[in-house]
């Protein structure tokens, strides 16, 4: 449970219909299969004990005494199993019938929780032997023991605080108004769901949507265990569509009609953060009984996988659909800027490389969606002590291939004069002679601005940003910023799909060109007419930073937790220590950085990550990273 994961598991046992003590010696076996693989909490489905087609058999004495008689063996059974276990069963109380959830732990009966709603339409005849269950918690008792009996019933553990567990059966997430909308606003944050789904055909589709939808709309995790091959096919076929998803994201699905058990790692943790920045979720019922369970902690083993580049779908149809929509995102902004200033010139410095490439594109899509002439985008390249003959070319190429207005100033002797005014040796290559470089490069761009009434297009994506990897008041500001909730793998992918889409194969040369140069701002002088300044080199790999940028500010992890799952996503990329080494890079320059995003220009909002000062991150410009660094150090004395 480390880091707040936790392990669970979805099982479809092979049962026989009526057959409880043959049943329980199956769920037993399958128990042991669980916690075998490190699952700690184990969904069994609805009145598996007997079946749940018993139909009429249901009302028979013999077989209600003999479901109870096994689900003592099964309690029996799991004294000193590390697990929280679900498993159904019909039960008799006060002279009717309910079909209930029946929740064990280390060989204790905790609780009952009844089916809330009881279908009654189609295949189904459930009203015919069962009672709808109560919501205020009531005392089954038997013999010694009072078990609470009641739908209201929160499950926590000292062993992984935060997490809250409550528990439905099928039809209940099915309704208008689920019992697990008001576990969730009480505080659950781990929904299980007992279920006898049958199969028809086009019902799985809708089953995993509505469990996807559910667990996204509460910000919870949803463990859903279905009846499969086993229960009588005499008018139903069930197939044992096995689902657990966390906030929207299926983490694990079963093969149906395969019986099959599924599991996954919930990420408590993330629930928690996700609720916490929910201003808008709201604070519900206290009127629930808090049962608490034993489980032993220790490290989950992970069963989930973390994508190299979060920012970035690896579904190509969908990447393709995310890439079109973000350029358009991008370009409506600059668009409704133009429009409302009623400017018609926009001026870019093209220097031949991946982010400003990125922000031509935009601002030849925005000036195509206002009918204006493309002659109004004033690609500038400014030739200095770094520029090499590719970029230069790449840069010339682009405008002229997208009509827009080429316009070249070589800065070498303003920048010069520069260095003479304050004094600074050329030959002396240091943030001054590279930064001199920036900030004129911004000088130029925001006077030709003003000479032809027009708005600087700022290039810097938000990688550079996050990393603080800007020139401040020279690449770092503009008039509009139309790469600043961009990241960089993500303008890569951008740049790649402008390409393949262009339909001109000249354009696409060049875009391919320019993917393939080092990402550079070119402020040292080339050797051997190559780039010698990389910045990958320097600040480290861009898919490991937004890696860490996504995970920090998307889902809340404390670095440990970051550097544990970039272990695991680039493990055949990236030794450990090298990951710590950057992680650390990224945490130093992330806090000390902030106040150049504190004054960011304008720009758009494209994804759930975002550095603006005005939106995701308000941040204080003199914030200690002590804390965050402190925990790395100590993980990194056992590298």
């Amino acid at each position: 449970m480390r880091q707040g994961f936790i392990k669970v598991a979805a099982v479809t046992p092979q049962i026989r219909v009526a057959d409880p003590a043959y049943n329980a010696r199956i769920i037993c076996e399958k128990i042991d299969e669980a916690t075998g693989s490190g699952a700690k909490i184990i969904v069994f489905p609805e009145l598996c004990i007997t079946g749940y087609t018993c139909q009429d058999l249901f009302l028979q004495k013999r077989l209600l005494d003999e479901a109870f008689e096994a689900l003592c063996t099964i309690t029996e059974y799991t004294d000193g199993y590390d697990a929280l276990i679900f498993v159904g069963l019909p039960l008799e109380r006060n002279g009717k019938l309910y079909n209930v959830a029946a929740v064990i732990n280390c060989g204790e009966l905790l609780a009952f929780v009844p089916k809330r709603m009881i279908p009654n339409y189609a295949e189904f005849y459930e009203a015919r032997h069962f009672t709808p269950g109560n919501e205020a918690v009531e005392l089954f008792r038997y013999e010694e023991m009072e078990i609470p009996f009641g739908t209201n019933i929160l499950f926590q553990t000292d062993a992984l605080p935060g997490m809250c567990i409550a528990c439905e059966l099928c039809e209940d997430l099915w309704a208008p108004m689920p019992p697990s909308t008001a576990h969730a606003l009480a505080g659950a944050n781990i929904i299980v769901n007992l279920s006898a789904s049958n199969e028809t055909v086009g019902k799985d589709e809708y089953r995993q949507s509505l469990v996807n939808a559910t667990s996204a709309r509460l910000v919870c995790g949803y463990i859903y265990a279905s009846s499969g091959e086993g229960e009588s096919t005499q008018d139903l076929v069930f197939g044992g569509h096995n689902l657990i998803s966390e906030n929207g994201i299926l983490l694990a699905s079963a093969e149906r009609f395969e019986n099959e058990t599924v599991y996954a790692d919930i990420d408590v943790h993330r629930l928690i953060h996700e609720r916490r920045r929910m201003n808008t979720y709201p604070e519900g019922s206290h009127d629930y009984l808090i049962v608490d369970f034993a489980i032993v902690i220790q490290e989950t083993k992970l069963h989930r996988t973390f994508a190299k580049t979060p920012f970035v779908p690896y579904d190509k149809a969908l990447r393709n659909k995310r890439c079109e929509d973000i350029l358009n995102i991008q370009a409506y902004g600059l668009k409704k800027r133009l429009a409302h200033t009623g400017v018609k010139t926009a001026v870019i410095g093209l220097s031949g490389g991946l982010d400003s490439t990125l922000a031509l594109l935009v601002t030849v899509r925005a000036f195509d969606m206002l009918s204006l002439d493309r002659r109004g985008i004033k690609a500038v390249t400014m030739p200095c002590f770094g520029t090499t003959d590719r970029t230069y070319d790449n840069a010339c190429s682009l405008a002229k291939a997208f009509g827009a207005t080429l316009m070249e100033i070589d800065l070498k002797e303003s920048v010069r004069r520069h260095f003479a005014d304050i004094g600074h040796d050329e030959s002396l290559h240091d943030v001054t002679y590279e930064n001199g470089q920036a900030r004129e490069r911004t000088q130029v761009l925001m006077d030709l601005a003003n000479r032809f009434s027009g708005l600087v297009i700022g290039t810097g994506d938000m990688s550079e940003l996050a990393l603080g990897w800007a020139t401040y008041n020279g690449d770092h500001m503009s008039m509009y910023g139309v790469n600043s909730g961009v990241p960089k793998t993500l303008v890569r992918h951008l740049t790649q799909y402008y390409a393949d889409t262009c339909g001109e194969e000249r354009l696409r040369e060049i875009l391919l060109d320019v993917l393939a140069t080092p990402v550079s701002p070119e402020l040292l002088p080339p050797t051997d007419g190559q780039i010698s300044q990389k910045t990958e080199d320097l600040v480290g790999p861009y898919e490991l930073h937004d890696f860490f940028l996504y995970y920090m500010l998307r889902a809340g992890y404390e670095p440990a937790k970051i550097f544990r799952i970039a272990s695991i996503a680039f493990a055949d990329e990236y030794d450990r220590v090298t990951i710590m080494k950057w992680l650390k890079t990224f945490v130093r320059r992330f806090f000390a950085q902030q106040f150049k995003r504190s004054c960011l220009p304008d720009g758009p909002k494209v994804g759930s990550v975002a550095v603006s000062p005005r939106g995701d991150l308000r941040m204080p410009s003199d914030a200690s990273f002590g804390p965050w660094m402190r925990q790395l150090e100590e993980i990194e004395t056992y590298l």
